[in-house]
Formats: structure tokens, sequence, C-alpha cells
């Protein structure tokens, strides 16, 4: 597939299955997220790669902090809370380095983070696995960012969740491009 078609037609795929990237998928994923723009070349991201039974701790991980917010969740919150990892074979955590640099602000650490992100969505579609970009309760939880290792400068941007796609995507309407750009001056 060009690039051009696989950016025109990314779409998030909820519904995902086995299989998900084997050793060689998953290096070349992650070396798509290393092409993001990154000023300075600060390398301000990293990424955990979850799959397997660590999706278990995970979800256990995920009703802990959920306990916390919410010491009056109900079982039914609970049970879905700890399912949330099973949704796909392989989730890649993705993590936002921001580093003091005189001439690179945070945000702009934060934004390659977030290319970094995009580039995996990409990457997964382009080597035919579906993958959806998380957030949530879970992603913003210093519980959580505590127990996965993230240290006070860095940020969990979001999870990405891996794998082979359950049924059609939803078509995605092209949006006019009139609507979003116009000339200056």
């Amino acid at each position: 597939m060009d690039a051009l078609t696989l950016l025109n037609h990314r779409n998030s795929e909820p519904k995902l299955t086995k299989p998900g990237p084997d050793r060689e998928a998953l290096q070349k994923i992650v070396a798509a997220a290393l092409r993001a723009p990154d000023h300075g070349r600060l390398r301000p991201w990293r990424f955990l790669s979850i799959e397997g039974k660590a999706r278990y701790r995970l979800g256990d991980l995920f009703v802990e902090a959920l306990k916390q917010r919410k010491p009056e969740a109900s079982e039914e919150e609970i049970k879905k809370t700890a399912e949330a990892p099973l949704r796909a074979p392989l989730i890649i955590v993705v993590i936002a380095k921001q580093i003091e640099n005189a001439k690179v602000p945070a945000i702009e650490q934060l934004l390659s983070a977030g290319c970094a992100a995009h580039g995996i969505l990409l990457a997964a579609q382009a080597l035919d696995f579906g993958a959806i970009w998380r957030t949530g309760d879970n992603s913003y939880d210093p519980y959580v960012n505590t127990a996965l290792g993230l240290s006070e400068n860095e940020t969990l941007v979001g999870y990405i969740y891996i794998g082979t796609p359950i049924g059609v995507p939803k078509p995605l309407p092209m949006l006019p491009v009139e609507e979003f750009i116009k000339a200056w001056g």
C-alpha cells in the first residue's frame, strides 16, 4: 500500500484478536515510531510492550487503580476494567520523556511522542494489523504511572492495542479539505 493510501485510509480498529505482531513485525512497528519528528534529536519517547500474561497483570493494576479512584465501583465496572487489556494480543504503552532543553520546549517533546504513537498506528496497519489508541483514566492515574515505571518527567501518552481486526472496519467519511485550510495573507 502506498503512503498516501495508508494515511487517507487509517482507521481505528476497536475489535482485535490473535494473532498480534511477532518479534519481527514489532521491530518494524517500533522502528516506524522512531522516525517521529524530533527537534534536537532528544528521543523524547519510550515504549513498553505488554502481551501474554502481562496483560492480566495490567488488568489487575487497572482494577487496583479503579478501587483507589472509586471505592464504590460496581462488580461490573471491576470486571470490565480487569478485562480491558485483553482486548488485543499486544499493547504498546507510549511514554513521553520531557527532557530539560533550552531550545526544545516540553510541548514539542510531548507532540513528538504523539507522532511516534501515530507512527505505531500507521505501521501496524501497513503490516495488515489493526490498532487503536486508547487513553482514559488509566493513562493519567499517578498510581498506574508509578507501577509502570514512569518517572516524574514522563507522561503516559496512551495505550496502543494491536492485533488482527475482527470484521470489516467502519467506513470513515473523507472530510472536505477546504473546511480545514485557508490561505493566509
